[in-house]
């Protein structure tokens, strides 16, 4: 029949899972447990260094600033070491649609389409086709740090990272026997029962736009007029440099040009609604621990009058941390479009997505756009002392099997891990590495912080970033 179609002949589900398991020839689960640094591996603190490349000067020290407070904060930062580090591994070759950030504080809460608050992956500026563990590699290590920075024992951190990968093969499992649909649609219950989520769920219930509203913009001074001079606005963005800086009127202008290849990049019925919206004020925003430098936009538009307010964010998007190591691995061509690369690795993975998510560019720049503070929430490293820890890790573990699930193939992931009780090699392999590559971390950490004390005294952070 597909023959007469004209169609490839398809392979069953049995058929993808025996080839995932064939797999294991080519890395035995126990063999995920290996961390050693390779003979030629570069100096973190170069390796840091050279990402900054065509990052805002003024703010490179704020990035650094971040990176130096903690081997977590460093560990958020340095997704180039870790993606290096991961590309000189030996890895399955079962490729999915990763994250490429996945740690402890990218998960959050967000409001979705019909409004409900929904708790999911929700950072992916590095997503990308990859090999799958390396998503759980990096969420196991940011699990151990996690648990280091609250006074976890080793043992509390390695249980959490063996739940983590516990929790993931089961529903991979369970997913692989779920009618396609099903899966599509599939959502990961009971989680308004595991503190920490609970926490972020209830903190965004608060962060409505009428909240960012009042904590972003202030009362404007008379007769002060809109970027494109549309009129006189009662409220703009505050100028609390650097953190919130004030941008040229040719500037603004440009970042409004840009709507309308923003504009083309979402559905017919979302435009719709964005066609309703008007443009207030614009402003440059410092965000984040990894984007620092990065060039990135608000824009305050009005609706149906000053309460119904909606902020945009516009973001940088460099390539991939990840994108020089790809082909060797298998994956597809580099993305064309780096925003364009971010919002649809997002769709692909999310059960449900931002409505106005979607990418243009400015002055040969890829930008991706989102709402800003639509009822978003992260869990913060306190919430995660305690049995917070254990419990966190198996929702991270369940969301990452769903949104590899959702982009992947689970037969070959299935396959591979093995879906029984006593199929845990893998899990306790995880533990391994991610102790391992925590104690990698602090030693970065501790390199990078040597550096900076050798290095010129710390520039002066500007008020006025360039746009450029």
């Amino acid at each position: 029949m597909y023959r007469q179609l004209g169609m490839a002949a398809a392979i069953s589900p049995a058929e993808r899972n025996a080839l995932g398991h064939s797999r294991r020839k080519q890395l035995r689960r126990q063999e995920h447990a290996q961390w050693r640094p390779a003979a030629h591996r570069l100096s973190p603190v170069t390796t840091i260094a050279r990402s900054m490349r065509g990052r805002i000067a003024s703010l490179v020290a704020l990035k650094y600033e971040r990176m130096l407070a903690s081997p977590f904060g460093f560990f958020r930062g340095a997704v180039p070491v870790m993606a290096a580090d991961l590309a000189t591994l030996p890895n399955t070759g079962i490729l999915s649609q990763i994250c490429g950030d996945a740690h402890v504080r990218n998960l959050g809460a967000y409001a979705a389409p019909d409004g409900r608050l929904v708790f999911d992956i929700n950072d992916f500026d590095e997503t990308c086709a990859a090999p799958f563990e390396w998503d759980l590699k990096r969420m196991a290590t940011s699990l151990v740090l996690a648990g280091r920075e609250n006074g976890h024992k080793s043992s509390a951190c390695g249980e959490a990272v063996f739940i983590l990968a516990q929790s993931y093969r089961r529903l991979a499992a369970s997913l692989a026997r779920t009618p396609v649909m099903e899966l599509a649609r599939y959502q990961v219950h009971r989680l308004e029962r595991v503190t920490p989520v609970s926490e972020a769920l209830r903190k965004a219930e608060r962060e409505t736009p009428l909240g960012t509203l009042g904590r972003f913009t202030e009362e404007s001074k008379p007769k002060e007029i809109n970027p494109d001079k549309s009129g006189y606005a009662r409220r703009r963005f505050k100028d609390e440099p650097p953190l919130l800086t004030r941008l040229p009127l040719a500037q603004a202008r440009a970042v409004l040009a840009s709507f309308a290849a923003y504009r083309n990049s979402l559905l017919p019925e979302r435009r719709h609604f964005l066609d309703q919206y008007v443009p207030v004020d614009v402003v440059f925003k410092v965000v984040g621990t990894g984007s620092v430098g990065l060039r990135d936009y608000l824009v305050y538009l009005e609706g149906n009058g000053a309460n119904d307010p909606l902020f945009l964010q516009i973001k940088e998007e460099p390539g991939s941390a990840y994108a020089p190591y790809l082909a060797a691995h298998g994956a597809a061509r580099a993305a064309t479009h780096q925003g364009q690369r971010v919002a649809e690795g997002q769709r692909a993975m999310q059960w449900q997505s931002d409505p106005f998510l979607g990418w243009t560019t400015i002055a040969n720049r890829d930008y991706l756009v989102r709402q800003l503070n639509d009822h978003k929430a992260s869990v913060d490293l306190e919430a995660l002392q305690g049995a917070g820890l254990a419990e966190y890790a198996a929702v991270c573990g369940e969301l990452l099997a769903r949104g590899h699930a959702r982009s992947g193939d689970v037969h070959l992931i299935t396959g591979y891990l093995g879906a029984g009780s006593k199929q845990d090699k893998f899990d306790h392999a995880l533990g391994a590495f991610a102790e391992a590559y925590a104690d990698q971390t602090e030693a970065d950490w501790h390199a990078l912080v040597a550096s900076r004390k050798r290095a010129a005294p710390k520039a002066k952070v500007s008020a006025s970033p360039a746009a450029k």
